[in-house]
């Protein structure tokens, strides 16, 4: 008999990404991230978060809204090995899943409770894109849910290396201040495909309501423009 089961989002995320281009690959990656939680009308009840404050770190439950396919592969190829070396996908957290639903601890930096939107939490640390759909909402609970000692697979033979950033001070000035140590973070992290390494290439990112290009060679990256976006290229969080 088949199974079937309606998931509906109880919120969505705000944040500097517009597109998934450059969003770090786990959350926590980039601590000077932030975000929110904007709740659908259905579930602006600040019942529903009594006693949420006691905690410092949540997971979210949510959708790859901009990878949903019709079908699917038992394998992938994680970006992390360089796109060539295929692993099955229960194996790896690939976002092209028979059920695209993600999951990331992130910080609860605080609540704040807007006169239109009800309660809004308040994030740090996130790797969602702007819009995301959240389905659920857990309490981290370290006694239960950090195993330092637990192996890491594939991942552990294969580190972020951090990238040197050159962002010239004329480029840097067009970024408003309070976004500026997350941009570089997020920048340091290599937003680049892993299996990509082409100096001559020029990519663009979208964050903060700019478009961020640049190049990466020998381990430094340079920004080379910084161009706002137009309203339309932005995104936004459901409201």
């Amino acid at each position: 008999m088949e199974e079937t089961c309606v998931l509906r989002p109880i919120a969505h995320v705000h944040s500097e990404f517009p597109g998934k281009f450059g969003i770090p690959r786990q959350s926590g990656v980039v601590p000077e991230l932030r975000s929110e939680l904007i709740f659908t009308p259905e579930f602006r009840n600040p019942d529903a978060l009594r006693g949420i404050e006691g905690f410092d770190r949540l997971w979210l439950i949510w959708e790859f809204s901009a990878n949903r396919r019709a079908s699917w592969s038992p394998t992938v190829r994680p970006p992390r090995l360089g796109g060539n070396t295929r692993l099955g996908v229960f194996a790896t957290r690939s976002p092209f899943r028979p059920n695209p639903l993600g999951m990331s601890c992130v910080v609860l930096t605080g609540v704040r409770q807007d006169a239109k939107l009800g309660p809004v939490l308040c994030l740090s640390g996130a790797d969602l894109m702007d819009g995301t759909p959240v389905f659920d909402i857990k309490p981290y609970l370290p006694y239960s849910d950090c195993f330092p000692d637990a192996r890491a697979g594939f991942t552990a033979l294969a580190p972020d290396l951090l990238l040197d950033v050159d962002f010239p001070p004329e480029l840097l000035a067009h970024i408003p201040e309070a976004h500026r140590s997350a941009l570089l973070g997020v920048l340091s992290h290599d937003p680049r495909p892993s299996y990509q390494d082409d100096p001559a290439r020029r990519y663009g990112m979208g964050f903060a309501g700019f478009d961020i290009h640049f190049t990466v060679s020998e381990g430094r990256l340079t920004v080379v423009d910084v161009v706002p976006m137009e309203p339309s290229e932005k995104g936004s969080a459901s409201q």
